[in-house]
């Protein structure tokens, strides 16, 4: 009996933490065989090629391909879209896999989902059914109308997958595959982890001595908020400077409004000249989650605060909409922008310290649970909505 292929779409770094524990289950698992895509920011030099670290992890890459578009735009974001639905149609004919998993709402991960729909393949669809801010709300939803078997993260969005028309029998709570690498990262030392931080990956300004406190920054456009997104970070580095506690900051993702985040951190950095920041444009998963363990507080609107953070005890500062009316642990302050608000909140942060860890996205075991349910499913391809 031949093996059943299961096709994984890595578009960007969170996308690769969201689902490497999947893929790893997928490759083991007797009964599964592990295609790879990767392609839009996960192939490109300037936002940390993911595709290097994917290799590095021991991953064969079955095809790649190039359709982000410079600019950062609402049009771009678009365009892009519609390039990666061409490219991604050719490869899906080539690779005939039997499932394409698909990681959560970005707006890369549209392309894959249209164009394995048209060609009859069926998809399974990860971390569906919440609700955030940003137009990654709306494509988390219509994936769920294409997608044959639903993997949400809790029973909140588990309950709304539901109310959408879903069959129960195709909906499964697993949790959320980024808090199986975190469980198993998290076994290991983290001083270890960290020494090569700065010899590994780069990135701009003064080495920072991880053995003291120090603030962990990841803020990324909000696409319906294009335009303003220069604001917003602005404001948080208002912030930052005031404090002028040791910070490593990451570059913004491809998003509409990215560009804007970039410049302004460019902008800041050489009228300031900080002594205190430093920049990098992608980190390691595992060294990611180390920093997340160590540091007195994360700033910024990136959902690893929300999901990673909850089970690490991570003390948080939301910044803005992006992350809207996602459930949330105790260790999250939600805060505008505002760089009074920002500033205020994470003082209180770092002055409250570390959470007790929580579950309320899983408990370390989503990867080896998708990757059986996988091998046990034929859903129909015809999809009918369920009253």
């Amino acid at each position: 009996m031949s093996k059943k292929r299961i096709l994984v779409f890595v578009g960007g770094r969170a996308n690769y933490s969201s689902i490497k524990s999947v893929m790893l289950a997928v490759k083991k698992h007797p009964d599964l065989e592990l295609q790879t895509v990767v392609g839009t920011s996960a192939v490109l030099e300037r936002f940390g090629k993911v595709e290097d670290l994917i290799v590095n992890d021991g991953f064969n890459i079955n095809a790649r391909f190039y359709n982000l578009i410079e600019g950062e735009s609402p049009v771009t974001m678009a365009k892009s879209t519609g390039l990666g639905l061409i490219e991604a149609s050719s490869i899906l004919d080539n690779l005939k896999p039997d499932f394409v998993v698909i990681v959560g709402d970005r707006f890369e991960m549209m392309s894959v989902v249209i164009a394995a729909a048209y060609q009859n393949i069926r998809i399974a669809h990860t971390m569906g059914g919440e609700v955030t801010g940003t137009i990654d709300e709306s494509i988390r939803h219509a994936i769920t109308k294409f997608a044959h078997v639903h993997f949400p993260a809790n029973d909140d969005a588990l309950k709304r997958i539901l109310k959408m028309g879903e069959s129960e029998e195709f909906v499964f709570n697993v949790g959320c595959p980024r808090t199986d690498l975190v469980k198993k990262e998290l076994e290991n030392d983290s001083l270890e982890v960290l020494k090569t931080l700065f010899k590994d990956n780069g990135g701009v300004g003064n080495e920072i001595d991880l053995c003291k406190p120090f603030l962990l920054v990841s803020q990324h456009p909000v696409t319906t908020e294009f335009g303003c997104n220069r604001m917003q970070i602005e404001q948080t580095l208002q912030a930052l400077n005031r404090l002028e506690i040791p910070t490593i900051m990451l570059w913004p993702n491809a998003d509409a409004g990215g560009d804007d985040i970039s410049k302004g951190i460019r902008t800041f950095r050489e009228k300031h000249k900080p002594d205190w920041l430093h920049v990098f444009k992608n980190l390691p998963t595992n060294q990611y989650i180390h920093l997340m363990a160590n540091t007195a507080c994360l700033i910024g609107n990136s959902s690893s605060g929300i999901r990673e953070g909850a089970f690490i005890g991570t003390p948080v500062v939301n910044i803005g909409t992006r992350q809207n009316m996602r459930m949330r642990g105790d260790n999250v302050f939600q805060v505008g922008y505002n760089s009074q608000e920002i500033l205020d909140a994470i003082v209180k942060q770092v002055e409250h310290g570390r959470y007790e860890c929580s579950h309320i996205y899983g408990d370390g075991k989503a990867g080896e649970k998708i990757a059986d349910t996988l091998a046990n499913i034929e859903p129909s391809i015809q999809k009918t909505i369920v009253y």
